[in-house]
């Protein structure tokens, strides 16, 4: 067992691969600027999501939002939220990988455009197409800067 990858606890280990912690939360300011302003864009719908090849050492970090506009009451935002970054955590693996061996750093932020509050099923499915299509793209961006 490789002891990076594990977190032991009393009676328990806890596969380290499947967090979110605070270092892959994209939380600053001037890199989720760089993201909209400088980065790329692309939809699935109902999402739409914006990436940037950052600089940081940090080798994928992920926000998430909803719009206030399609839901007023912060609770369905949050929960939007939630089951957008639960989806994420548990496929985001395959991405981080990529990204490692082709020597790449990633910020992508999620943004829920639909109108309704969607199942966790749907948004699971959608983000692993999303993940595909991320993959796809480190994959060309490591071909055409090579």
């Amino acid at each position: 067992m490789n002891p990076e990858l594990f977190i032991f606890t009393k009676n328990k280990i806890i596969s380290r691969k499947f967090t979110l912690g605070k270092t892959e939360r994209l939380k600053s300011r001037k890199l989720i600027e760089q993201v909209f302003n400088e980065g790329r864009s692309f939809s699935i719908f109902p999402y739409k999501i914006f990436y940037f090849f950052s600089p940081v050492r940090i080798v994928l970090q992920a926000g998430f939002g909803a719009s206030i506009k399609n839901f007023g009451r912060a609770v369905d935002r949050n929960r939007i939220k939630r089951v957008t970054r639960e989806a994420y955590r548990l496929q985001k693996e395959s991405l981080h990988n990529t990204l490692k061996i082709n020597n790449k750093h990633l910020a992508v932020f999620f943004i829920y455009t639909g109108k309704e509050v969607p199942s966790y099923n749907e948004v699971y499915k959608k983000m692993s197409s999303i993940l595909q299509k991320l993959i796809q793209i480190a994959d060309e961006n490591n071909i055409t800067h090579t």
